[in-house]
């Protein structure tokens, strides 16, 4: 079998097919010559028959000539009940019937049987046929009529041999033909190869031939080229990711190194006049902030597959994570709105902090006076939103800010130490929990509002009869039944 994995896809397809059609008509020809000779026997037997049925009549009439008039190459006796021939055909033998005894006593009352030719000094085997009668001289009468099979036989050879000589030829031909439908069925396939090596030579982006027919091929390339534009968007994202990571990264290292430079040249020329202390308090400022970008980066790196293979989940109860959350800004910055019932989500409470922390990032950063921090169940789902008094987004820039190292104010947001990345990292959470995020106008205007949306706890833990307890000990409650985990 090794020659046939090694085989190309066209040589197996056109061997599977010839061999499945040659079987086929190997089967129809076996088949063919068994009906073929069942068929010419019961010609021979019909005939024969009819030939004995009618000296039959003549026997009962009395009427019997002799010798008994047949046609073609029958040969008929009349034997009686000692085995006597009493009538026979021309060329019949007049002393010895065609049958023995035993023979003559088993088709007495009618049938058939194949004798050797011997007996009718022809060759191969001859077909006799009984016909019972009644004679009014003899009593009990058999007529008995013989008919040679050998141009039954040479017939059935001659058919056989057309067959074994056109079979060979029939199979050629089929497999040319195969071989010629099979490669043009593939050739679309060989094309979409062809320009597949093309375009992994090229390295660019580009779109393999879509064929017009609408067959199995087309959706391949369909599906492929669908493929291929995933795969160079991926591609162009990912430089973009990397461009933009290496300018974020080359800032900050820049600043350091500047600041190093400079203490070093002022140490030099006067060690006294290098205030290392404050020089540490920069450097230690920068330091955080290149450690939070690259913590950022890492993130995004593998959110792609966080979403694949999510980490485990556990009941959130929503308004309590908020407070906990608020508690991290100076007092009075940030106002909790969390009353009603416990609000319960599905979902990994470290992911979810980081959420709110980084739309609260952005909220007291812009905002005039005071954050807005509220949760309650909206339908279907459990919606956080953050809401501040401050600029707003403009509409058409509201869906842009979710995209990676995206600033509306460079200089401000780098000044105050973001880098772009805060509302992707939201975005990214949110869509691994199955919610969703958007930015809307703050009622009353100005200002600008984030909204939430989560799947609710489908079980959700009874009611704590010490909530303040619970909150202030921080423990946790086991999973039931989680939407999306």
């Amino acid at each position: 079998m090794r020659w046939w994995r090694r085989a190309s896809l066209r040589t197996r397809l056109t061997s599977l097919a010839v061999g499945g059609l040659a079987a086929g008509l190997a089967v129809g020809g076996l088949v063919m010559l068994a009906v073929l000779a069942m068929t010419m026997q019961r010609s021979v037997d019909s005939e024969a028959n009819r030939t004995g049925t009618d000296v039959a009549r003549l026997v009962q009439a009395g009427a019997l000539p002799e010798p008994v008039p047949v046609t073609g190459e029958q040969v008929v006796q009349v034997v009686d009940g000692q085995s006597r021939v009493l009538a026979a055909s021309l060329g019949a033998d007049r002393l010895v019937p065609i049958l023995r005894d035993d023979e003559l006593a088993e088709l007495r009352t009618g049938g058939n049987t194949m004798v050797d030719g011997d007996r009718l000094g022809v060759a191969g085997s001859v077909r006799v046929v009984a016909v019972a009668a009644s004679s009014p001289a003899a009593g009990e009468v058999t007529v008995l009529v013989a008919k040679p099979m050998s141009d039954l036989r040479h017939s059935y050879a001659a058919v056989r041999g057309i067959l074994l000589l056109a079979f060979p030829l029939l199979v050629a031909g089929l497999a040319m033909v195969m071989w010629r439908v099979v490669g043009a069925a593939l050739r679309p396939v060989e094309g979409l190869r062809a320009s597949a090596a093309e375009i992994t030579a090229a390295g660019g982006p580009a779109s393999l031939p879509v064929p017009a027919s609408r067959d199995e091929v087309r959706r391949l390339a369909v599906t492929l080229n669908d493929m291929l534009d995933r795969l160079e968007r991926a591609r162009v994202r990912q430089r973009a990711f990397v461009a933009d990571a290496a300018h974020e990264l080359r800032s900050p290292l820049a600043t350091l190194r500047t600041q190093l430079e400079v203490a070093q040249r002022l140490a030099q020329r006067d060690p006294a006049a290098a205030d290392w202390s404050q020089l540490s308090d920069e450097l230690l400022t920068d330091v955080e902030r290149l450690s939070r970008l690259v913590d950022d980066l890492l993130l995004l790196a593998r959110a792609d597959e966080t979403a694949r293979h999510p980490g485990p989940v556990a009941p959130v109860e929503l308004g309590q994570l908020l407070r906990e959350v608020a508690r991290g800004y100076p007092a009075g910055s940030v106002v909790v709105d969390t009353e009603g019932p416990p609000v319960w989500a599905a979902g990994e409470p470290e992911a979810l902090r980081r959420v709110v922390s980084n739309l609260l990032d952005n909220a007291v950063r812009y905002a005039a006076q005071r954050v807005t921090l509220a949760v309650a169940p909206a339908g279907p789902y459990q919606l956080i939103t953050v809401t501040d008094d401050g600029p707003g987004i403009p509409a058409a820039d509201r869906e842009r800010v979710f995209d990676r190292f995206t600033r509306l104010d460079d200089a401000r947001d780098r000044d105050a130490g973001g880098a772009g990345l805060g509302l992707a990292i939201v975005r990214e959470l949110v869509r691994r929990h199955g919610g969703s995020v958007r930015l809307v106008e703050a009622d009353p205007a100005p200002g600008l509002r984030a909204e939430v949306r989560l799947p609710p706890l489908v079980d959700p833990p009874p009611a704590d009869p010490h909530p303040a307890d619970h909150e202030r000990t921080g423990t946790t409650r086991p999973v039931s039944r989680l939407i999306g985990s």
